[in-house]
């Protein structure tokens, strides 16, 4: 069964999200009608997934591909006690990496002048 959990944010602002239950069988408990109220905020919670956004840039920009553009995608869930966790897809955490090069023209050997001078 899913449930609603309440986060705040550091500013206050409430966000309400659909969980889904875990796996083991947990159940979102919530006091009166109201969603389940979150331990941590909003951005607090999403704070690990930011930190491995960080590691997996920096392993993909500082090494010797050196791509023109990173683009990761992170499935995430929220649960009310332990905030942001990677999802798992079929069978592992989901991330999907895409890499892009810009094609470069070729280089001119020095002393070329490719302006025309007609």
């Amino acid at each position: 069964m899913d449930g609603l959990v309440e986060f705040s944010t550091e500013d206050g602002a409430r966000v309400v999200v659909e969980c889904v239950e875990d796996e083991d069988g947990a159940r979102l408990v919530s006091r009166g009608d109201g969603p389940a109220r979150a331990a941590r905020t909003f951005e607090g919670s999403l704070e690990g997934v930011r930190a491995a956004a960080v590691s997996a840039l920096r392993v993909f920009r500082d090494g010797s591909l050196r791509p023109d553009s990173v683009e990761l995608e992170f499935g995430v869930r929220l649960t009310a006690e332990t905030g942001a966790v990677i999802a798992k897809g079929a069978a592992e955490g989901h991330l999907v990496v895409k890499l892009s090069w810009s094609p470069r023209p070729p280089e001119r050997p020095e002393g070329t002048d490719t302006a025309d001078r007609s």
